[in-house]
C-alpha cells in the first residue's frame, strides 16, 4: 500500500524516462531576401553615395542573422549535450531532471539554457540535493521562463535563503498553476515568505507541502490564503503534525476554495474537534475526489457526527487507516459511507476497534456500484464480518472490485475463510487479494484453499495473491505445484512463510 509518507516511486526512479526541453531549442531556419525580390525604387535626384550607404547596412543585417544563426546553433548542440550527458530525452516545454544527481556544474549549465526555453512550461529539479544553497542561481534567471506552469523542487535540501529567494522570484511566473516544495524542511517557518505574493485570481492549481515542518502559523497563513486561490484543486500539507492546532484557519478557508478536488491531510497531528471543524467545510467542497485524513491517531470519536462527509457526493477516494476509529464512529460512517455512490477506493486498515462494529458497514458496501479498492487490513475482523463480506459478494454488488485486502485479520476461523473463498470467484474484476497474516502469526491452511484455488481460476484477471505465513500441508503444496503448472501460472502466490 502507497503511503504519503513514503517517497513517490516516480520521484526515486534513476532510470532515464523523462522528458526535456521545448521546442524553442530546435529552432528555425531564418528566411534570407532572395535575389530580386525586393523592388527598389530609383530616385534619379538620389546620389551614387546615397546608393552606396545602403550596402553595408544590409551587409550588416546579414552578418548579425548569420552570427545569431551560429549562437542558437551552438547553444543548441550544447543543450543536447547537456542532456545526453544526464541521460534524458527533450520533450516540448518540458525539463525534466529529477533525481539526476546534478552537480553544482550542472546547475549553472542548467541555467544557461534558460535563454533558449522562453517557451518552458514544466521544471522539474526534485531529488538533487546539490540545489539546496544553489537555488539563487536559478531564481535570478528566472524571468526568463515566465510562462512556468510547474515547478517542482521536492526534496532539495532548500535553505531558508533558498526559500527567500524564491518568494521573490515567484512574481514574475504569472502563469504558475502547480508548485511543489515537499521534503524540504526549512520551508517550515517561512510559508508566507514563498506565498504572499500570490494574489486574488492566482492560477493556481496544486499546492504541495508534504514533510516540510510547517509551523502552527504557517496553518494559520494557509488559512488566510486560501480564499484568495479560486483555481486550487489539490492541497496536500500531509506529515505536518504542527498544523493540527490551526484547523480552524484552515478549515474556515477552505470554505472559500469550491473548486477543490484533492485534499490531504495525512499525519497532521488531528483531533476529534479538527473532524467536527471539516466536517463543516465539508459541505462547501461539493467537487471533491479525494480525501486522505490517515495517521492521525487522535481522531477517534471525532466521526460520530459527520454529517458533512455525506455531502461529498463526487469523492472517489476516501482514506481513514490508522485513525483509531471507534464502534461509534464505525456506527456513524456505516450511515454515511453508503451515500458516497461515486466511491472507488476505500481504506479503514489499522482500526482495530473494527473488529466487532464493521459487520453492517460491509453489507453496506452493496450501495458503492464502482468500488474498485477495498483495504481493510489489520481491523480485527471477526467471522461474522466475513459472512457479511460474503452476502453482498454472492449479490454481486461488488463487482467492480479490483484490490482487496484483507490481510493481518489473523482472528478469522476456517468456517469464516471457506464462506469468503466459496464466493471470491464472484469477483470477476479482481487483480489483487491479500490475506496475509502478521509477521508475528503462523497457521496451518484449512480445506478452505482448495476453495480458494477454484475460484482463482474462474478469475479472469486476478495476477496477485499475497498469502505469507500460511502453512501448507504436503498434499496443498502439489495442489499449488499442480495449480501453477497449467495455463493459470501467470499468477503469482506470495507464499513466502510456507513451510
Amino acid at each position: 500500500m502507497s503511503r504519503t509518507e513514503k517517497k513517490s516511486s516516480s520521484d526515486e526512479e534513476t532510470t532515464p524516462q523523462a522528458p526535456l526541453v521545448n521546442e524553442s531549442i530546435r529552432g528555425s531556419k531564418s528566411r534570407f531576401p532572395k535575389a530580386g525580390s525586393r523592388k527598389e525604387s530609383i530616385d534619379p535626384k538620389t546620389t551614387d553615395s546615397q546608393s552606396q550607404n545602403k550596402i553595408p547596412k544590409t551587409i550588416s543585417d546579414l552578418a548579425k542573422t548569420l552570427t545569431s544563426e551560429t549562437e542558437l546553433g551552438s547553444r543548441m548542440e550544447e543543450n543536447e549535450w547537456f542532456l545526453q550527458k544526464l541521460g534524458r530525452k527533450a520533450v516540448n516545454k518540458c525539463l525534466d531532471l529529477n533525481n539526476c544527481r546534478l552537480t553544482a556544474a550542472d546547475v549553472r549549465e542548467m541555467v544557461a539554457l534558460l535563454p533558449s526555453l522562453p517557451d518552458l512550461e514544466k521544471l522539474d529539479i526534485s531529488w538533487n540535493d546539490v540545489i539546496g544553497g544553489n537555488l539563487h542561481v536559478f531564481t535570478q534567471q528566472m524571468h526568463l521562463v515566465s510562462k512556468l506552469k510547474i515547478l517542482r523542487l521536492g526534496s532539495c535540501r532548500l535553505t531558508a535563503e533558498d526559500v527567500r529567494a524564491l518568494g521573490e522570484a515567484l512574481k514574475v511566473l504569472p502563469e504558475l498553476e502547480e508548485l511543489n516544495l515537499s521534503w524540504n524542511s526549512k520551508v517550515g517557518g517561512n510559508l508566507p515568505l514563498i506565498l504572499q505574493t500570490l494574489q486574488e485570481g492566482s492560477k493556481i492549481q496544486t499546492l504541495e507541502f508534504v514533510d516540510c515542518s510547517l509551523t502552527s502559523e504557517d496553518g494559520v497563513f494557509v488559512g488566510q490564503l486560501l480564499p484568495r486561490l479560486q483555481n486550487l484543486e489539490v492541497l496536500d500539507l500531509s506529515i505536518n503534525r504542527n498544523i493540527g492546532g490551526s484547523l480552524n484557519s484552515i478549515a474556515h478557508g477552505l470554505k472559500s476554495t469550491s473548486n477543490l478536488k484533492v485534499l490531504k491531510l495525512h499525519s497532521c497531528g488531528l483531533s476529534q474537534k479538527s473532524v467536527k471543524l471539516l466536517d463543516a467545510a465539508f459541505r462547501y467542497l461539493r467537487e471533491l475526489r479525494t480525501l486522505d485524513l490517515s495517521c492521525n491517531k487522535e481522531l477517534g470519536g471525532g466521526f460520530e457526527d459527520t454529517a458533512g462527509l455525506a455531502t461529498l457526493e463526487h469523492l472517489e477516494g476516501l482514506d481513514l487507516h490508522q485513525c483509531s476509529l471507534t464502534a461509534d464512529d464505525v456506527l456513524s460512517l456505516t450511515h454515511v459511507i453508503p451515500l458516497l455512490s461515486s466511491l472507488q477506493e476505500l481504506d479503514l486498515s489499522a482500526n482495530k476497534e473494527m473488529g466487532s462494529s464493521s459487520e453492517n458497514l460491509l453489507s453496506r458496501l452493496r450501495f458503492l456500484p464502482v468500488l474498485k479498492s477495498l483495504i481493510i487490513s489489520n481491523c480485527a475482523l471477526e467471522s461474522e464480518t466475513f459472512t457479511a463480506l460474503a452476502s453482498v459478494i454472492q449479490t454481486g454488488h461488488l463487482a467492480r472490485l479490483q484490490k482487496l485486502d484483507l490481510s493481518y485479520n489473523d482472528s478469522i476461523c476456517e468456517a469464516g475463510w471457506t464462506i469468503f473463498c466459496q464466493n471470491l470467484w464472484l469477483l470477476k474484476e479482481l487483480t489483487e487479494l491479500d490475506i496475509s497474516l502478521r509477521p508475528s502469526t503462523f497457521r496451518k491452511c484449512g480445506q478452505w484453499f482448495r476453495h480458494l484455488l477454484s475460484a482463482v481460476t474462474k478469475l479472469p484477471k486476478i495476477t496477485e495473491i499475497g498469502m505469507k505465513r500460511w502453512l501448507l500441508s504436503a498434499s496443498q503444496e502439489e495442489e499449488l505445484q499442480g495449480f501453477d503448472q497449467d495455463q493459470r501460472s501467470s499468477i503469482h502466490f506470495d507464499h513466502g512463510g510456507f513451510q
